[in-house]
């Protein structure tokens, strides 16, 4: 394969990756911004580099200079995923590439999340008119809404109209890769959304207009979402940064920590497989560890025995 001929595949791939496989949109632009990375360090090789190396050669160039380079791990495993694809879907046309490509090992972080107390804080202490807003129902609506039903931010936005039954108290989300769910919510934020829809909401005109707006009436999107939660921190004594995840994290975190099933929790986040809730486990193990060092009996034993 040539340089041109690579070049013209990249449009191709990208178009399977929406249509066939349902790829989000972010990752779509993640490996388009990938094949293209590669594309201009194969255009910089010398001329005769480019006449007599073979595709996978000037791939494993760019590769190692990555890690020289010393990017992120894990923008480096993504980039091995995306390779990984596209060598697959040259292969159903005709152009076959043997790679044998190792992604790197990522060590595995723990969620960061919020503690139950620093989530109710934000909702039932600080009042409305205390927030710099000139929507503070909306956002207390979002915050609440996020951390009922652990949706992604990217899920929130994307909510129509047409997706929320306030009488049910159930969302339909459209998920990675386009696979609906149903997300579930309490009277709490069912509360908020209805005085959202009441005192700050434009009226509704179209059940397909989006559920949350900005000041302009138009959807909002991830990045106000985020703007919001930056907002949130301020009234947080906390060093970690709030983000819309991080409300995710600590759904799935507290769910977990009340018993909650597993495989539950799995089906209310939206993950693919148990692997990407398990996570959550090792956070509530720590929590859990740190309850028994702190009310078991032999502890408090030890205490009296040093006083």
């Amino acid at each position: 394969m040539t340089c041109e001929e690579y070049s013209q595949k990249i449009d191709a791939f990208l178009i399977h990756l929406e249509v066939e496989r349902n790829l989000s949109p972010h990752t779509i632009r993640a490996y388009a911004s990938d094949l293209r990375h590669f594309l201009q360090f194969w255009q910089n090789a010398s001329e005769e580099d480019k006449k007599h190396l073979p595709f996978r050669q000037h791939l494993e160039r760019y590769l190692v200079s990555l890690y020289y380079k010393k990017i992120d791990k894990n923008s480096i495993a993504r980039k091995y995923s995306c390779f990984t694809s596209f060598t697959k879907f040259l292969k159903t046309c005709g152009i076959v590439i043997n790679l044998e490509l190792k992604r790197p090992r990522i060590a595995k972080k723990l969620p960061v999340y919020l503690s139950v107390d620093e989530i109710f804080h934000v909702l039932d202490k600080v009042p409305d008119k205390a927030l710099p807003t000139q929507h503070p129902i909306r956002d207390k609506a979002i915050f609440e809404l996020l951390y009922a039903t652990g949706i992604r931010c990217s899920e929130l936005v994307a909510i129509r109209i047409r997706d929320l039954d306030l009488k049910e108290k159930v969302i339909r989300i459209q998920g990675k890769g386009n696979k609906e769910r149903i997300a579930l919510f309490g009277q709490k934020a069912h509360e908020k959304l209805l005085e959202y829809i009441k005192r700050e909401r434009a009226p509704i005109m179209d059940q397909s207009e989006a559920f949350f707006l900005s000041q302009r009436n138009n959807p909002m999107n991830t990045r106000a979402i985020q703007r919001i939660f930056e907002m949130f921190r301020s009234f947080l004594n906390i060093d970690k940064h709030v983000t819309p995840h991080k409300i995710r994290h600590s759904f799935a975190t507290h769910m977990l920590n009340q018993g909650t099933d597993l495989r539950v929790v799995q089906e209310l986040l939206g993950h693919k497989t148990i692997s990407s809730t398990e996570k959550y486990t090792h956070v509530s193990l720590d929590d859990l560890t740190k309850i028994c060092d702190e009310l078991h009996p032999i502890h408090n034993m030890i205490k009296k025995d040093g006083e």
